[in-house]
């Protein structure tokens, strides 16, 4: 009984949570601060559209272990996302400051990251803690209509970036065949 209450925790953990917006569903249009490399803008979802999809990943929280991680893996792939089409961007609910620093050093000024305040990005349903003062894992690849073409809500930074890749080049063999 002590093995399958083991295997049943095991499976729970490796089986991935639904994303709060379901693949097809239209993705909330929104308007944030960011930073590249330390240099702060402002990123809005409906001009990113315009130029192909977009690679959105939401993270808890800027220089904690899982989120390194994932921002490492996500900065090695940045070119590949361009080469097929793609922006690429997280948020988190960090102040920008903090996001700044982040883009420099761990995003590897290979992409930007902004801010994701209840009040900012609403709509994404992926703020949670005391206040809504984080963030959940979850990475959302949107088309340029603005639909949800890939979704994936876990807290392991693992599969993220192979996910979000593979969303983003069946769309582009779709639009080349």
């Amino acid at each position: 009984m002590k093995h399958f209450a083991a295997l049943l925790a095991t499976l729970a953990i490796a089986v991935p949570a639904n994303a709060a917006l379901p693949v097809g569903a239209k993705a909330p249009a929104f308007t944030t601060q960011a930073a590249l490399g330390g240099k702060q803008f402002t990123f809005v979802l409906k001009s990113a559209l315009r130029k192909g999809p977009v690679v959105l990943y939401f993270f808890p929280a800027a220089f904690t272990k899982g989120c390194t991680i994932e921002a490492h893996e996500f900065a090695l792939a940045a070119s590949d996302f361009s080469k097929n089409g793609a922006t690429l961007i997280g948020l988190s609910a960090d102040p920008i400051d903090k996001l700044a620093d982040f883009s420099k050093v761990e995003c590897r000024e290979a992409f930007p990251v902004g801010v994701a305040a209840p009040a900012t990005v609403t709509g994404y349903d992926v703020h949670i803690g005391a206040g809504k003062t984080m963030t959940n894992r979850t990475s959302y690849v949107i088309a340029p209509d603005g639909k949800i073409i890939y979704a994936l809500t876990q807290m392991s930074p693992a599969g993220h970036v192979t996910g979000t890749m593979d969303a983003v080049k069946a769309w582009r063999a779709k639009r080349k065949g």
